[in-house]
């Protein structure tokens, strides 16, 4: 709930902390923000546009597909992970949490923490300020300062999200972890081919570290793979709820989908690295 992640939040606008009046956010300079009645608060500076954002069809997609659990290896290994950094300020931060699934499965693992769903998507964060009781959801943008003080978060997670390599350092407490989950290139290999979604690059990881470089250093690295059995409508449902979903013609989709064969075998390749 928001008031679990209170001490957390400072102010898009002065960075000055916020506090919870009712079901408003409110600094000491006089900005405020008023909590949706779907649960969520939006941190969003003024001049700052949601137009990126995953859609109603995408999220609903996501959901879908997370609750049937094909992606229930990757949940664990992120669950594992995240057990092992030792609890200081009790906060697990999610940047671009999505619908909070996986945050919510963290959390299951760690009783003593509290999490931060955070993302551009209010569609989005109306599931996740309900996925779990101690999640608040924030709306906000990755590319811009987080709405969260320095060093509040234990343990920060990345998954298939942007990542902003000086934030991410600024939020994360000295002896805390960063965890990016990202795709191989073997990741839904079956369906890239078949139905003309976006490929992974051999180079992914190399780029990620690049990129992450000035600020952590990788102290670990699992990859997770495993098997998937999906029906054409699971199929259908992985399309709608990534980054395909902007680039797929209907038409054509519908017609690849109906020449699959059901269920479709396909591989789920993921790598979680954790960082300092």
């Amino acid at each position: 709930m928001l008031q679990d992640i209170e001490p957390y939040l400072v102010c898009p606008h002065c960075a000055r902390p916020l506090a919870l009046d009712g079901r408003t956010l409110r600094c000491a300079d006089g900005h405020s923000f008023d909590q949706a009645r779907q649960g969520y608060v939006s941190l969003l500076a003024g001049d700052a546009k949601a137009g990126t954002a995953d859609t109603a069809e995408m999220v609903a997609a996501r959901a879908d597909f997370l609750a049937a659990r094909h992606y229930a290896p990757l949940e664990r290994a992120l669950a594992r992970a995240a057990a092992g950094v030792p609890a200081l300020g009790g906060l697990v931060a999610d940047l671009g949490a999505g619908t909070g699934h996986y945050l919510a499965r963290v959390l299951e693992a760690r009783p003593d923490a509290v999490g931060a769903a955070l993302d551009l998507s209010k569609y989005a964060l109306r599931r996740a300020a309900k996925a779990h009781p101690r999640i608040g959801a924030v709306v906000c943008d990755a590319w811009r300062p987080l709405p969260l003080r320095d060093g509040a978060a234990d343990v920060l997670l990345n998954v298939f999200a942007p990542r902003n390599g000086l934030e991410m350092r600024r939020v994360l407490r000295p002896g805390g972890r960063l965890l990016v989950a990202a795709p191989t290139s073997r990741h839904l290999r079956e369906l890239v081919g078949a139905l003309g979604l976006l490929s992974v690059d051999e180079d992914k990881d190399r780029r990620i570290g690049e990129k992450l470089g000035p600020w952590f250093t990788p102290v670990e690295r699992t990859e997770v793979e495993f098997a998937l059995r999906l029906s054409r409508a699971d199929a259908a449902a992985v399309v709608g709820m990534g980054p395909s979903a902007w680039h797929t013609d209907r038409a054509a989709l519908a017609a690849a989908l109906a020449a699959l064969p059901e269920p479709v075998e396909v591989t789920g390749s993921v790598l979680v690295t954790a960082y300092e």
